[in-house]
């Protein structure tokens, strides 16, 4: 009776892991909605074919090199051996953790396109979107989940606040500084220097907020779908619904009282932050946990897009790196600080190798706070010089910027 419990059990989770890629694939349309809804109305068409053509693309390159890049056989902890077994030996193949990977990647590649908005050449984002889908991912997504190096040390990100959303939000970064900001973005005077940071309002908030929730729903599937137990889901369930609603709060007390009133379009992106923040630990935190991550992230996104534009002075449309980077960053490192052994998913990880010791604050020490910056660093080096390359010999070939008349349109 227990074998076939057990069965029965393997059977359904089996089902929640492909239910949960659909989840993902979904979130495509949620950040599509968001990109367009926090740009201008020019622009929404060549938004949504950046999405569209971000998971598309993404396909191509994943089946041709990036999921064996990912997930095949070790080598020296570094990449997978690439190889052809989805043509080769398609009735062996592993279906479920393709299709299951293949919408993660998308997910990474299409943090960019928002923060590179309205001055973008299609075809050089087309080229990104191939390239990091292709290898900047499927390689220090290896190093996390492939059995790479940093998975056999114990660094723990359960579904990708450093592998995915710290990733994409470095690329866009890099991508939006290189590209320079819009015409209008920032007041000048007669020396070049910048005066004043200029508001870009988008055209569609509605559909923004509409993006929001589609993101939200997504991340069930996002943080939920590699669980596996009933208790883990449901506790995975409970963290990613708590640290998005606190940082939310936080950011609309925030808000009203610095602006005298709730910024909707902050608070918006404060629901996002606080769930790429409890990304990393949902498995591993308890309720407490998510209080105190999601309201930092809450906070977070309000600094980070205050320091882009006045400090930095990069311009991101749509709040991309504030979301992505910074909390991507916030919820690897949060890990060291809030993972328990009373949350479900920790004896999981610790079975499974994927995490060494409690967090700080849980009396675990420094080991597992240490591993997390180590990881942390480790990625982010990896991310900034690969995209640095990337860009910089998208500009000095088939340029990356829209024409000015384009722009302007």
């Amino acid at each position: 009776m227990q074998e076939i419990l057990s069965a029965v059990d393997a059977e359904l989770f089996g089902v929640w892991f492909l239910i949960g890629a659909a989840l993902v694939f979904w979130m495509q349309a949620g950040f599509a909605m968001v990109e367009a809804g926090f740009t201008r109305a020019k622009n929404t068409g060549n938004i949504l074919m950046k999405n569209l053509m971000d998971f598309c693309i993404g396909t191509v390159v994943f089946i041709l090199i990036g999921f064996s890049l990912l997930l095949g056989e070790d080598v020296l902890g570094f990449i997978g051996k690439p190889g052809f077994d989805i043509f080769t030996s398609y009735k062996d193949f592993d279906w479920s953790n393709f299709v299951f990977n293949l919408v993660f990647c998308a997910t990474t590649a299409t943090i960019v396109s928002g923060a590179m908005a309205e001055r973008t050449k299609f075809i050089s984002y087309c080229v990104y979107s191939g390239v990091i889908s292709a290898l900047i991912y499927p390689i220090e997504a290896h190093w996390i989940w492939g059995g790479g190096w940093l998975s056999q040390i114990g660094f723990h990100d359960f579904a990708g606040s450093c592998a995915i959303h710290m990733v994409g939000g470095i690329s866009a970064l890099v991508g939006a500084a290189i590209l320079g900001p819009r015409i209008g973005k920032f007041t000048k005077d007669k020396n070049g220097n910048i005066t004043k940071v200029n508001a870009i309002p988008g055209h569609n908030i509605t559909i923004g907020a509409l993006g929001v929730f589609i993101l939200w729903l997504g991340w069930y599937g996002f943080n939920g779908a590699a669980a596996k137990s009933v208790e883990q889901l449901g506790s995975i369930f409970v963290t990613t619904t708590i640290a998005p609603a606190l940082a939310t709060v936080v950011c609309m007390i925030f808000t009203w009282l610095k602006y005298g009133k709730p910024d909707v379009s902050m608070c918006l992106n404060a629901s996002l932050a606080g769930l790429v923040a409890i990304t990393a630990g949902c498995d591993v935190t308890d309720a407490l946990g998510a209080i105190i991550i999601g309201s930092v992230a809450g906070l977070l996104v309000c600094f980070g897009v205050w320091f882009l534009d006045n400090v930095l002075r990069v311009d991101d449309p749509v709040g991309a790196v504030a979301v992505h980077m910074m909390n991507g960053i916030w919820g690897t490192i949060a890990v060291g600080l809030f993972a328990t052994s009373s949350a479900p998913g920790y004896a999981i990880a610790l079975e499974g190798g994927s995490i060494k010791g409690e967090g700080l604050f849980y009396g675990g020490g420094f080991t597992q706070l240490g591993l997390q910056l180590l990881g942390f660093v480790s990625v982010a080096a990896w991310a900034v010089v690969c995209m640095v390359i990337v860009f910089t010999v998208i500009k000095a070939t088939i340029g990356l910027r829209a024409s000015k008349r384009s722009e302007e349109r």
